[in-house]
């Protein structure tokens, strides 16, 4: 499939912002890790990523108010390009009154050296951070992050810092991938920071 550099995407009812290619993990259950590199037949992967710009003028071709949320997720952590997520979330959030999400891996603060949570305030409605396990050791063998022991706790403070500005923070785990009793103990994590659950589907690779 031709690589047309998809910065905007439909997914449902949602509009999906691919913003880069870059992650600091290399989870075992991600679908990066297939062969054919597409999702729902979508080429994600990019030959550069975009300016704030480029996004906002693929935004445009849209009409927004059909849609019922707009998504910071693509085939990368939408935190490795912070700039351009907090203008392009700006925009949206000056000209649109739809819901924002970002879906994260929970190592922006990590990835940017600083605690990102207090610039998502007024421009994030709903953060979705990939917790996948209550376990450091099992988090680690199972999303393989470059940042090594230091990932799993950065995590739980990155989500105890989003819910201090942004109304909803859920963190989330894959079906399959864990144990049951991991999963439970994953949801009284999550309430413990203040943070809803949710357990997400499993995409086979293909």
């Amino acid at each position: 499939m031709e690589n047309l550099n998809t910065f905007v995407y439909v997914v449902k009812n949602a509009l999906y912002i691919n913003l880069t290619n870059r992650c600091p993990c290399n989870c075992s259950f991600c679908i990066r890790q297939s062969s054919k590199g597409e999702f729902e037949n979508i080429d994600l992967w990019l030959d550069e990523e975009p300016t704030a710009k480029e996004v906002i003028e693929s935004l445009k071709k849209f009409d927004i108010a059909n849609f019922g949320e707009i998504v910071f997720c693509g085939y990368g952590e939408p935190t490795c390009a912070l700039d351009a997520l907090i203008e392009v979330a700006k925009f949206i959030k000056g000209n649109f009154l739809i819901p924002t999400r970002i879906n994260t891996n929970g190592l922006g603060n990590l990835v940017n050296g600083k605690n990102i949570a207090p610039l998502f305030e007024g421009l994030i409605d709903c953060v979705s951070i990939s917790l996948n396990s209550s376990d450091a050791e099992i988090y680690e063998k199972n999303v393989m992050p470059s940042f090594g022991k230091e990932a799993f706790p950065s995590l739980l403070n990155f989500a105890k810092e989003c819910s201090k500005v942004i109304r909803k923070v859920v963190l989330t785990t894959v079906a399959t991938t864990i144990s049951i009793e991991d999963e439970k103990n994953c949801e009284r994590l999550a309430k413990e920071l203040g943070c809803e659950f949710r357990v997400r589907e499993f995409i086979e690779n293909e």
